[in-house]
């Protein structure tokens, strides 16, 4: 079993910043680490878990609206999220200009259960193109409970 040093870590993260400043990117970049476990089958065995707390946040920016019935949109309004129920989905008359103005909008969209099947049919496939609807709202309130 081999163990990572961290002095190699520090210099390989110093080498990539330095060459980072002396060719500025227009973008943000990234130093992701991926890390591979020999002899461990996470089926079978479950000794690690736990989670890792970032010291920045991510998207701190991060715009998302929740597209819900009556239930979902009170408590998206209790959380502070930006909501819009059936009826104002219904007003865009699947306009694509009008969807495609709401997609640039927000980084995510959040749907309940129940009108989840009914988006395509109010809006179009504008959202699923744009890749911006993909989880349901229930998942969320679990976990922001937890």
């Amino acid at each position: 079993m081999s163990k990572l040093q961290s002095d190699a870590v520090k210099d390989a993260i110093t080498q990539i910043v330095g060459e980072a400043r002396e060719k500025k990117r227009k973008f943000t970049e990234t130093v992701e680490l991926q890390i591979g476990l020999k002899n461990y089958d996470p089926q079978k065995d479950k000794r690690f878990s736990g989670s890792v707390k970032l010291p920045h946040i991510p998207r701190p920016k991060m715009r998302v609206c929740m597209l819900g019935d009556a239930q979902h949109v009170d408590q998206a309004e209790k959380m502070g999220l930006d909501y819009m129920d059936v009826e104002s989905l219904k007003k865009m008359n699947k306009n694509k200009k009008l969807v495609k103005k709401l997609a640039k909008k927000y980084h995510a969209f959040l749907a309940s259960e129940a009108i989840i099947k009914q988006i395509p049919r109010l809006l179009g496939p504008g959202l699923n193109k744009a890749g911006k609807l993909s989880i349901s709202f229930q998942a969320i309130i679990v976990y922001m409970k937890s």
